[in-house]
């Protein structure tokens, strides 16, 4: 199967690397569109035109199934809108159920995290006005941290700044959960922990939409024996274009973030 993945930019590769430890035997082509990154600050009309272009550039490339790697893109499309094409489109959301199911029997409030856009989608409102029966989420922007990620700068004086005066309204002693609502959001964990006076239980929806994905495809069981399995290739694309030796450089620096990250 060849699976296509893409985002506005290198957050999509939390993704991918989510995908490649659940299913390493498939081929899959990574899409950055970094001639629009990030989406969290452009309009709904835009993103959906970025996003219309890129499912049909993907579709040409024969792909099986697409993943949206992006909350703020999935944030935008319509279930409809995504029937129209001809094979399974999946999209994310912020892991709002997941978290108050794991979590949502402590005392501790839920933070989600997310992008402008996100924030203030009507998917997401939704989603909470179904789930969050006892008021315990709360929403917060972080969009900077999607320019972040776009540099590499994932720790340092810089983002936690950031983040404390992002965060400054919140009373985080009361805070128990993190939504990592953007899929730029996973590199940051470790500055997440830093600006917390506690470590938080993170959450984020990759697992499960690569999952459904799977699900999709007709994988019902998936083996995770990552290191046992014949591995497929991958295909990195930037707007379109092959990734350069440089933009190659800042995926492997990424992947050793994600793995790093996988530990808090």
């Amino acid at each position: 199967m060849r699976i296509g993945i893409f985002d506005s930019g290198l957050g999509g590769l939390s993704v991918l690397h989510c995908a490649r430890k659940m299913a390493p035997e498939h081929n899959y082509i990574f899409y950055a569109d970094r001639e629009h990154v990030p989406y969290g600050e452009k309009t709904i009309e835009e993103v959906r035109e970025y996003v219309d272009h890129i499912i049909r550039f993907m579709i040409g490339k024969g792909v099986d199934i697409i993943i949206i790697a992006c909350n703020t893109a999935t944030s935008s499309l319509s279930m409809e809108y995504r029937k129209k094409f001809p094979i399974p489109i999946v999209g994310m959301e912020p892991a709002v159920k997941k978290a108050l199911d794991e979590y949502g029997n402590q005392k501790e409030r839920v933070l989600v995290a997310a992008t402008p856009i996100t924030i203030h989608g009507h998917k997401l409102e939704h989603l909470i006005q179904d789930l969050d029966h006892y008021h315990k989420v709360d929403l917060v922007a972080t969009p900077g941290l999607v320019r972040f990620a776009e540099k590499g700068i994932f720790f340092g004086k810089e983002v936690y700044e950031y983040l404390s005066t992002a965060l400054s309204k919140y009373d985080l002693e009361k805070v128990g959960t993190v939504v990592l609502g953007c899929t730029h959001f996973n590199y940051f964990k470790e500055s997440f922990v830093k600006v917390f006076p506690h470590r938080p239980h993170f959450v984020d929806g990759n697992e499960g939409t690569v999952r459904q994905a799977m699900r999709l495809l007709g994988y019902n069981n998936i083996d995770t024996n990552y290191y046992n399995q014949k591995h497929g290739l991958i295909t990195y694309l930037f707007s379109g274009k092959a990734a350069s030796i440089e933009d190659m450089q800042k995926i492997e620096r990424c992947m050793t973030q994600l793995d790093k990250m996988m530990k808090i």
